[in-house]
């Protein structure tokens, strides 16, 4: 699977961007025909804590799986949206056995 991640605005830490690609790769176990994942992330200029934006688009034929969280930090936020995309897969996939 090929895996994008792409930061707006900052200077993403190599740290990060393993702990994403590691994340992201678990997701291969939930649904076979992963193409790739595109990763965003952002942060907002706002007073509120949870200021991090985090996009994550999963690649299958024929469709796009999206997710789109705010929280305070990027690692919370890669984890609460490939929690998302999770189910979808595996919505997706017993939808598609029925």
């Amino acid at each position: 699977m090929k895996i994008s991640v792409q930061s707006v605005n900052f200077n993403i830490s190599n740290d990060l961007v393993n702990y994403i690609e590691k994340k992201v790769n678990n997701l291969e176990k939930f649904h076979d025909h992963i193409i790739g994942a595109e990763i965003f992330l952002k942060v907002q200029s706002t007073s509120e804590k949870e200021n991090k934006i985090i996009d994550i688009k999963v690649k299958l034929p024929g469709i796009d799986i999206v997710a789109k969280k705010h929280s305070k930090t990027f690692e919370e936020g890669v984890s609460l949206a490939v929690d998302s995309v999770k189910r979808q897969l595996v919505k997706r996939k017993e939808k598609l056995r029925a």
